[in-house]
C-alpha cells in the first residue's frame, strides 16, 4: 500500500493555506496525503511580545516535537519563523517559490500622521527599528496574534496603521484597499518563502518533496538565513536581509539595527553562483567587524 504522508501544520488560516498548497502539489505528482493541524505556542500566548517569551521557534516547536513523535511525516513553515539551526533528525525538505518579499503599511485611508506623529502597530522588533529609523517622532505599539486578529486589532485600536507581510495578506485574500507598500524596509530573512521539512531518515518524503524544490528560491533563502545565523540574531533580533537573483548574478542587502532604530550597520553586495554558499556569511562579518559585534552584545543583554 502506498504510504499517506502526514502534513503537520499550525491551523490559522495562513498557515492552513499553506499546508493545502503542499498538499495540492502533492497530490498532483501522484500522493496520497492528509493534513494534520496543531496549535503553537506562539498562536496561544498573544498577551506578551514575541522577544519575551524566550522560546527559539515558537511557531515551529509543536511541529517540531510532533514529527520527532512520529504523529506527522512533514511540516509546513511560513520560512522566516524557522530557526536557522534544525532539530537534530529534522531537515530542509523543500523550498516552495518564493511571493512577494515586501512589507506594507496597512492604514485607515489618511496618511497624514507620516508627517506628523503617529502610532502604528507590529510584533515584530525588526519592522519597530526600520520604522523608528525613518520616523523617529512615532510610537510603535506591539501587536500579536494570526494575521485575521491583527487586520481586527487594527479596526479596534485608535492606531494609524500596521505593518504585514504582503504574501500572507495576499495568500488568504485580506489584503485591503488602504495600504502603502513599504519598499525601503528590508524584509525579514527567507520572507514570502515557504519550507517543507522532514525526517532526514524519511526517504519516500524526501523523494516526494524534492520534486516541489525551487532552486532560485532556495538560494535566496539560503544565502538569508546564513547571514542571520552568523549574526546569530535568532527570529526575533532586528535583521533584515534580501538575496534576489539577476541574470547570472546574486545580489544581497542585509542591514542590523538597534532597537530604537537609531543605529543601522547595513550593507550591498553582489556574487556569482560559484560563491553563494559563503556569501550570507562574509556579508555578516563585514557587518559584525563594523560594529556590528558590540551591537548584538547589546541587543542580547536588552532581549534577555
Amino acid at each position: 500500500m502506498k504510504k499517506t504522508i502526514r502534513i503537520g501544520t499550525r491551523d490559522s488560516e495562513l498557515a492552513l493555506w499553506q499546508a493545502h498548497t503542499v498538499q495540492k502539489k502533492l497530490i498532483a505528482l501522484g500522493y496520497n496525503t492528509e493534513i494534520i493541524a496543531v496549535k503553537s505556542t506562539g498562536d496561544i500566548i498573544l498577551d506578551k511580545p514575541l522577544y519575551e517569551l524566550g522560546i527559539t521557534g515558537i511557531f515551529t516547536k509543536t511541529l517540531d516535537i510532533a514529527m520527532l513523535k512520529g504523529e506527522v511525516d512533514i511540516a509546513v513553515h511560513s520560512m522566516k519563523d524557522v530557526p536557522t539551526s534544525l532539530p537534530k533528525g529534522i531537515v530542509q525538505a523543500a523550498v516552495l517559490e518564493r511571493a512577494s518579499t515586501l512589507d506594507i503599511l496597512v492604514h485607515k485611508g489618511n496618511l497624514d500622521f507620516l508627517n506628523a506623529s503617529g502610532i502604528i502597530a507590529s510584533g515584530s522588533l525588526r519592522r519597530k527599528a526600520q520604522w523608528l529609523h525613518k520616523y523617529p517622532t512615532h510610537e510603535v505599539e506591539d501587536l500579536r496574534g494570526n494575521v485575521n486578529t491583527r487586520l481586527q486589532k487594527l479596526k479596534d485600536n485608535l492606531w494609524n496603521g500596521a505593518i504585514f507581510a504582503a504574501a500572507g495578506l495576499e495568500r488568504i485574500n485580506l489584503k485591503p484597499d488602504t495600504f502603502i507598500n513599504l519598499d525601503w524596509m528590508i524584509p525579514a530573512p527567507a520572507q514570502g518563502a515557504m519550507l517543507v521539512v522532514a525526517m532526514e531518515n524519511d526517504v519516500f518524503s524526501l523523494e516526494a518533496l524534492s520534486k516541489l524544490n525551487d532552486r532560485e528560491t532556495a538560494i535566496c533563502t539560503y544565502i538569508e538565513r546564513h547571514f542571520l545565523k552568523t549574526l546569530e540574531g535568532g527570529c526575533t533580533a532586528p535583521i533584515g536581509a534580501l538575496a534576489t537573483i539577476q541574470n547570472e548574478n546574486i545580489y544581497f542587502e542585509g542591514a542590523l539595527f538597534s532597537l530604537d532604530g537609531k543605529e543601522k550597520i547595513y550593507i550591498k553586495k553582489s556574487c556569482n553562483f560559484a560563491e553563494y554558499k559563503s556569501f550570507g556569511k562574509d556579508c555578516a562579518n563585514e557587518i559584525l567587524t563594523r560594529g556590528g559585534d558590540s551591537l548584538m552584545k547589546e541587543l542580547r543583554k536588552q532581549l534577555k
